[in-house]
Parts: C-alpha cells; sequence; structure tokens
C-alpha cells in the first residue's frame, strides 16, 4: 500500500464511521464506530511509516473552483507526526469503546470523533497551504462539535467551548495571515516556493512572528493558552486525550515546518523569541500545575509545561545553529521530537487514567479523593508508570527528552572550548535554570496528584466505594504505560528514527550506541537508560526487602489508643490535602499566582472570644485571563452595550446608515 492509497483507505474508513453514527441505533454506535476509528488510526500509523521510509506518493484532491487542487503528500516529518496523532488515535478511539456514556455517545459525537481524526493527520499529510488551512479547520470544528457532548449536562460546558472556539479562530487568524505573507512574496501557495523566501527579508520576519503565534496557540503556549484549563476538564476523558496527547502536537509541527522547512536559517532574535516564548510557557505553566487541586486542571496546565519545553529546545536549535555550533544545535531539536513523542505517551495515559477515576468516583477534585490505589490497582499502577514519565524520572520517556535537552543547552554556550556567542552565552545558561525548575516542580506536582489520589485516605463516599472500570478500558491504559516503558528503554533506535525524519544534515551527528544511549561528536554520549535502570534496581531493592521485613515484623494496630499522640492510624483529616501539600509554593510564588484568600470566622453566639469555626478558602486564577483578556472584554462589552442605542427601530436612522456606508463606499472606490 503506497502513501496514497493510505490516505484514500483513512477517508474512506471515516466516511464509514459518520456513517455509522448516524445510521445505526445508540446501542451499536461504540460497537461498531469504536473499531473503524480505530481503523482510521491504524491506516494513519501505515501510511506515516511509508512517509517516514522515504517512500513519495500522495493523494492529489481536485477541487470544482479557479484554485490549485489540493495536494496531501506526507514528507518524512509529516510521516513522524502522523504516527504520532495515529497512535493516540488508536489508544482513545480503544477507550471510548469502553468509556463513553450519556450525551458523549450520541451520533453527532461518534460522528465528530473520526473526523477529528482524519483531521489531524491531514495536518500533517499537507504540502500546500490551502490544504493546511483547510486540514486546520476540519480538526479544529469537529474537536469543538466534541466539545459539547456534554453541555446539557453541565452549563459550563458552553463557556468553555466559546473560549476555545474564539482563541482557535484567533491562532488561525495568525496562521493564515503568515502563510499569505509568504504566498505574496513567493507567488505560490505551495510549501516548496515558499521555501524559496530569503529568510533575512522583512516579510520572512514579520511572516515568522505570525505563524509562530498562530502555532503556539494551538500548542497551549502563553498567552494563548486561557481556553486549555476551562476546555480539558469538561471534555469526555478520551476527547481531552486526544486533544493533549495528540492535537497540541500538531501546533509543535506547524513551528517545525516554518523553523525547519520553510524559513531555516533564521537571524538569531528568531530563536531567542521562540525560547522566550517557550521558557515562560514552561514555568507558568507548571506553576499553575503545581498548585492546582483538580486533577484534569493539573493535566491540563502540565501540558503547557511540556510543550513550553518543545518549543525551547526548537528555539535552542535555531539559535545555536545560527552560530554554526550544529552539534549542540542538532541535539536541541532531537530533544524537542523527543518530547513531543514521550509527551504524547504520557499524557494521553494520564488522561484516560484521570478519566477511569472520573468513571469509577465522578470526582475529579483531588481534596475529595484517595484510597484509590486499593480500590482501582491497575488504574493506580497505569496513572503511576505515566506519572513517572511526566516527572522526567529515570527508564521512562520523559527522562529521555528532558535530559538530552539539559545536555543540549549545557553544551551550547561553549563548543570545543570556543565561546559561540553573548546571546547564547546567555540564554542557553538561563534555559537550563528553566528545564531544571521545571523538573522539579514536575516532580512536586505528580507526588500531590498521585500520593494524594491514590495513597492517601479516602475523604468522600464516593472515593471509598470505587470500583475498578471495565476491562475494555484497561487495554490503553496498559498500552500507554507501556510505551513509556519502552521508549524509554530504548532511545538509540528512536532518536535515529526521529532524527532521520528531521532531515540529512542532521543525520550524520546523532548515532544510536545500541539500544541504551545516543551520541553525538562533540558531545559525547548523551544518556544510558540501561545504566538508570540498574542503579534504579540496585537502590529499591534493598529498600523494597527492609519495607518487606519490617512489615511482617511489626504488624499493623487493629485498635486506635484513646488518644492521638502518634498511635491512632491517620484519619483523612489529619493528612494533607492537595491544597495544603501546595501551600508554601503558594506562598514563594505570590507574586506571579496572584491567589484570592477568603477567611471566615463564625463566632460562638454573641461571643467575641469563643471561636466556632474557620473556614479559609483560596483561589488561584488564571493571571492572564484575569489581567489581559478580562480588561479588554469589558471594554468590549460596554462598547458593545452603547451599540445597542444605534438600533432604536426608526426606520429613518436605518436609512440613514444605509445611506451614509453608500456614500463610504463611492468615495473609496472613487480613490
Amino acid at each position: 500500500m503506497g502513501i496514497g492509497a493510505g490516505l484514500l483507505v483513512q477517508l474512506v474508513v471515516a466516511l464509514m464511521a459518520v456513517i455509522v453514527a448516524v445510521v445505526v441505533p445508540a446501542l451499536w454506535r461504540a460497537r461498531l464506530g469504536g473499531p473503524l476509528c480505530v481503523l482510521v488510526s491504524a491506516a494513519g500509523c501505515v501510511t506515516g511509516v511509508l512517509a517516514m521510509s522515504g517512500e513519495l506518493g500522495g493523494l492529489v484532491v481536485p477541487l470544482a473552483l479557479p484554485v490549485d487542487a489540493l495536494q496531501f503528500s506526507p514528507d518524512r516529518l509529516g510521516g513522524l507526526f502522523m504516527v504520532v496523532v495515529s497512535g493516540v488515535g488508536v489508544l482513545v478511539s480503544l477507550y471510548g469503546m469502553g468509556s463513553v456514556r450519556g450525551p458523549g455517545a450520541s451520533r453527532t459525537s461518534w460522528a465528530a470523533l473520526p473526523v477529528f481524526l482524519v483531521g489531524m493527520q491531514l495536518v500533517s499529510a499537507s504540502a500546500d497551504t490551502l490544504s493546511f488551512l483547510l486540514a486546520w479547520e476540519v480538526m479544529t470544528l469537529a474537536s469543538t462539535v466534541l466539545l459539547l457532548a456534554n453541555h446539557s449536562n453541565r452549563a459550563t460546558v458552553a463557556s468553555a467551548t466559546i473560549w476555545y472556539s474564539v482563541m482557535s479562530q484567533l491562532s488561525f487568524f495568525f496562521i493564515l495571515a503568515g502563510f499569505a505573507v509568504l504566498a505574496a512574496v513567493s507567488g505560490s501557495t505551495g510549501f516548496a516556493a515558499m521555501a524559496t523566501v530569503p529568510p533575512g527579508s522583512w516579510e520572512a520576519s514579520v511572516a515568522f512572528v505570525l505563524l509562530i503565534l498562530g502555532f503556539a496557540g494551538k500548542a497551549e503556549l502563553v498567552p494563548l493558552h486561557v481556553w486549555v484549563p476551562k476546555m480539558l476538564p469538561e471534555a469526555p476523558s478520551h476527547v481531552a486525550a486526544a486533544m493533549s496527547g495528540a492535537m497540541v502536537k500538531i501546533g509543535v509541527y506547524g513551528a517545525l515546518v516554518v523553523c525547519v522547512r520553510l524559513l531555516p536559517g533564521g537571524p538569531p532574535w528568531w530563536g531567542v523569541l521562540v525560547m522566550i516564548l517557550g521558557g515562560v510557557s514552561a514555568l507558568y505553566g507548571i506553576l499553575q500545575a503545581s498548585v492546582s487541586s483538580n486533577l484534569k486542571v493539573l493535566l491540563a496546565y502540565s501540558t503547557t509545561e511540556n510543550m513550553g519545553l518543545a518549543f525551547l529546545g526548537v528555539g535552542a536549535s535555531m539559535l545555536l545553529r545560527s552560530y554554526a555550533a550544529v552539534p549542540a544545535a542538532d541535539a536541541a531539536l532531537l530533544a524537542s521530537l523527543l518530547l513531543v513523542v514521550s509527551h504524547a505517551a504520557f499524557k494521553t495515559t494520564l488522561f484516560l487514567g484521570a478519566g477511569a477515576v472520573d468513571h469509577a468516583t465522578g470526582e475529579m477534585d483531588l481534596d475529595r479523593l484517595g484510597g484509590l490505589g486499593r480500590r482501582l490497582p491497575l488504574t493506580a499502577a497505569t496513572f503511576g508508570v505515566a506519572s513517572l514519565g511526566a516527572a522526567a524520572l529515570p527508564i521512562t520517556s520523559g527522562f529521555v527528552a528532558e535530559w538530552m535537552l539539559l545536555q543540549a543547552l549545557i553544551h551550547g554556550s561553549r563548543i570545543e572550548g570556543n565561546v559561540v556567542s553573548v546571546a547564547a552565552s546567555v540564554a542557553m545558561p538561563m534555559a537550563v535554570a528553566v528545564v531544571a525548575l521545571t523538573a522539579g516542580l514536575a516532580l512536586l506536582t505528580f507526588v500531590k496528584g498521585y500520593g494524594i489520589a491514590f495513597l492517601a485516605r479516602p475523604r468522600s463516599a464516593a472515593a471509598s466505594s470505587a470500583q475498578e472500570v471495565p476491562p475494555a478500558m484497561h487495554v490503553s491504559l496498559v498500552a500507554g504505560a507501556l510505551s513509556v516503558v519502552v521508549l524509554g528503554l530504548l532511545p538509540g533506535p528512536l532518536a535515529a528514527v526521529i532524527a532521520s525524519c528531521v532531515g540529512p544534515d542532521i543525520v550524520p551527528h546523532v548515532r544510536s550506541v545500541g539500544l541504551a544511549g545516543v551520541e553525538l561528536p562533540g558531545i559525547g554520549v548523551l544518556l544510558d537508560p540501561v545504566t538508570f535502570l540498574l542503579l534504579t534496581v540496585l537502590v529499591a531493592v534493598p529498600v523494597m526487602v527492609a519495607v518487606v521485613v519490617s512489615a511482617r515484623r511489626h504488624r499493623p494496630r487493629r485498635s486506635a489508643l484513646p488518644w492521638g499522640g502518634g498511635g491512632s492510624r491517620a484519619r483523612p483529616r489529619m493528612q494533607y490535602t492537595a491544597t495544603s501539600y501546595a501551600e508554601p509554593l503558594v506562598r514563594v510564588f505570590d507574586d506571579v499566582l496572584k491567589p484570592s484568600r477568603d477567611v471566615q470566622v463564625t463566632h460562638v453566639g454573641e461571643s467575641r472570644y469563643l471561636v466556632e469555626r474557620v473556614e479559609v478558602e483560596q483561589r488561584v486564577s488564571d493571571v492572564f485571563e484575569s489581567r489581559l483578556y478580562r480588561p479588554v472584554l469589558n471594554v468590549a462589552q460596554r462598547f458593545g452595550v452603547l451599540a445597542r442605542q444605534a438600533q432604536n427601530g426608526s426606520i429613518h436612522r436605518y436609512l440613514g446608515y444605509s445611506f451614509i456606508a453608500f456614500l463610504t463606499v463611492l468615495i473609496v472606490v472613487s480613490f
């Protein structure tokens, strides 16, 4: 099967899935629509692998319009992202077959899912601007429909969807404007012609800024990220997993198309701009995640952090390459792509695990969870493995990616003993500090999320009576957790494959050291996960033996002492909550997070001295929403209220408006 045939199969199977969703009764939608969605994603995986192998071909779709035909012909880089997106699509489709109930199983939702999956794959396969923009809008509109699945049950869904739609169209406007500038200069809408635009021209700089802003909005980067904490918690769990695990990668793919394919070799300030955008997003995202008490909001902000690190790697690669620091630039670009692949694995598993928790308890508030490690053992195990990847701990894919990024940044300021530049010498250490700080905060965040949800004592009746989810949902959870570990233990072949997808220039600078490591000339062996695995085993085995021996010698008490001085079992009210766990961090970063606190003291009767109850409420809102978007929206709303006065029902006033508009058009045309 060639690339063109693979793309055609995806379209045909997706059309069949839409027809099935519309025609068959509710009982059979998941049983028939789910496998068809799996086939759509499987065909995307095969097509992506063919493109990654260097096979040429594609699909041309003629239009009954005076414009060029749509061209879908993925290159190696597009094939890599097709595989990533399709792999996530397989997991979420399998999960959706066992988890979707109620409004999420409607005809509209099951019809929109295959369209969404195909839209993401076609964006990666597009070979010209028109095809890219059309597939982009198909992807965005289908995801918007999926978000509205639960709008009849929760009023907040409509508000979240409005935020998502507005920010998506704002990103689309930036992308459209950037491509328009390149098309005007090159005289063509094809990517090959746009690549001839001189990167040193002012038109290229304008297009670069517009395109990076547009793709950053889809990748959940600051300040266009405000839709993320609103939308992902309201979406069905498999849809949230698809959007966070796959759709945001399309934003990274667009940025790579601009930086690697269309406008390579730009001035150094381009790299600095992308690094600033990525670094700020990484820090702000993980700060918000670390103080959040809602599990899905925590995961949503964590995605902003991970995509910020991916953009940080892309920007570092651009900056270093502009000063001929080729080995470090290749390592940074390779680390960015490793971050994309690893994030797709662990974040998909995390969102599916959060969906399993929601399915079993109906709760997402960490302060009301606990004890799920015993009630949901398989969900706890897979969520724990994915949390290790998100915290970038050894033997996971997250560690591999962040370790390579850290090594690239460390070696970026000095190559072979020569100072590269003042800009790189300043930017690289600052980027190292950003990566180190985000790694520490990520560890704190996922210790909080996993520990309080699964290891603490239950804090609600729903948590204490939770039951393991159906076996159909376990398949996706186990497959996702295994991918996190396998990708972490085989970085050599993975890095070699990714390097071949970026281009022939980077391949000579990446050598796979067996299955266990990666080596770059001028930098050396970057990592060896097998060594870390052996060290982990050597440390963990004695600790586990000591714990088992101690547990057998000292049996737990079955009866609590009449006083609580360390002898009674800890009650839920005696343990940390997610809010109290993050309280020291909130105080340290008070100027950044701007929390609001409300303390209410209830006295006994009319007494001023006897206190019956003290209630403390702390809220951490999104600073960019409250300080940037809300003032703009308030001004727009005031102007909208004033504009209503123009409509007073008078036909004479309306005729006057028409006459003034007609005169204005005549004056403009005359000039």
